[in-house]
């Protein structure tokens, strides 16, 4: 069966199963217990006014085409066709310090195996202040002499490997590789899916720097049949020039949905390169600080975004169930926007969270 027959009895089955797509419980306003539990709640202020945005946005966009409603560009590839948004925001990268970040991590004894923090002190007291110093140690100096020579090969994923292997994957020296790029080496993925894992991706999110901006293309299921033309899209971008990802919780949740599809349609898989997911990041700087550390709470706490007419992530299917049902397009503009202003708030904080860690001083 090839890729265009798998997509037309694909879209086939998950229109008959729409009406099962519930994975969510609606919570109390303010318990935040429930509401932490990987995000399977809606408090229920949010999902009452979730439903009536729904019933006006029907309402306002009946009979309105979707080729006016989302005027962009339908795309071509192997998978099939889907259509491609894109958009452009203003954005300041930060400017990385990596000389301070050098010194910081050649001056970090504990990245040499067999040196901890208490062994640190003691080395250091005694006149070993750098692992260069710690070369010539007689216990340490071969295990520092295998440090020095990853730190000055600047691989990345072997940078990466190494601080992983010595610190916590929130450790800021994990964060400050990311300063090894450029802004134009970042892109910035978030994904809306029809539920938790198996199920189809209706809109993928990519975010670039380009021209000191923040280019947001977005590639949008007219149909759940186009998904491998969107899946096929996305990739080409992730896996292009592009050798840093960057998501919000992409390690557990986007980067493997994408490869299980990818993978469910035998689109093989996108290439490995560093992978920085802001979540890990965030929860380091700020858990205990603000009541929740999703996306949504932290772009309003320490970015100051507000949305509005926003569509909780957890009910982005019913939305599209509704527009595949009546093919009115209004249900789909929150959804748009929401996965839009995901990559915008995710790059936002991805550059602040930089800025703490290296930037210049």
């Amino acid at each position: 069966m090839t890729v265009m027959q798998a997509e037309v009895r694909i879209g086939a089955l998950w229109r008959q199963r729409m009406d099962a797509l519930r994975e969510y419980d609606v919570v109390r306003d303010g318990n935040v217990f429930r509401a932490g539990l990987a995000g399977s709640c809606v408090f229920s202020s949010e999902y009452d006014k979730a439903r009536v945005l729904l019933g006006n946005l029907v309402a306002r966009y009946d009979g309105v085409a979707f080729d006016s409603l989302f005027p962009g560009t339908e795309i071509t590839n192997d998978g099939g066709s889907c259509t491609a948004l894109e958009s452009c925001h203003t954005l300041s990268a930060t400017t990385v310090d990596r000389e301070r970040l050098s010194q910081e991590m050649y001056s970090d004894l504990t990245l040499v195996r067999g040196v901890g923090a208490v062994s640190e002190r003691h080395l250091k007291a005694r006149g070993y202040r750098t692992i260069g110093d710690l070369a010539g140690h007689p216990k340490f100096r071969s295990a520092a002499r295998q440090v020095l020579e990853r730190l000055t090969r600047a691989d990345p994923h072997d940078i990466m490997d190494l601080v992983g292997s010595r610190h916590a994957k929130s450790h800021p020296f994990a964060l400050g590789i990311a300063g090894s790029f450029e802004p134009e080496d970042y892109v910035f993925l978030d994904i809306e899916t029809l539920g938790l894992f198996s199920r189809p991706i209706i809109l993928f999110g990519v975010g670039t720097i380009e021209h000191e901006n923040l280019v947001v293309r977005q590639y949008l299921l007219r149909d759940i049949c186009e998904e491998a033309a969107a899946l096929t899209a996305t990739v080409e971008q992730v896996s292009g020039d592009h050798p840093a990802l960057v998501t919000f919780n992409g390690k557990a949740f986007d980067l493997p949905y994408v490869q299980d599809r990818l993978a469910y349609y035998g689109l093989g898989a996108i290439s490995r390169i560093p992978h920085f997911d802001v979540l890990h990041f965030s929860r380091r700087r700020w858990k205990g600080q603000f009541p929740s550390c999703r996306l949504s709470a932290l772009e309003s706490e320490i970015l100051g975004i507000a949305r509005v007419d926003d569509v909780p992530g957890q009910m982005v299917p019913e939305f599209y169930e509704t527009y595949l049902k009546t093919k009115n397009c209004g249900p789909l503009v929150p959804i748009v926007d929401h996965n839009r202003q995901d990559v915008v708030s995710l790059a936002l904080l991805f550059f602040y969270l930089l800025g703490e860690t290296c930037g210049h001083r």
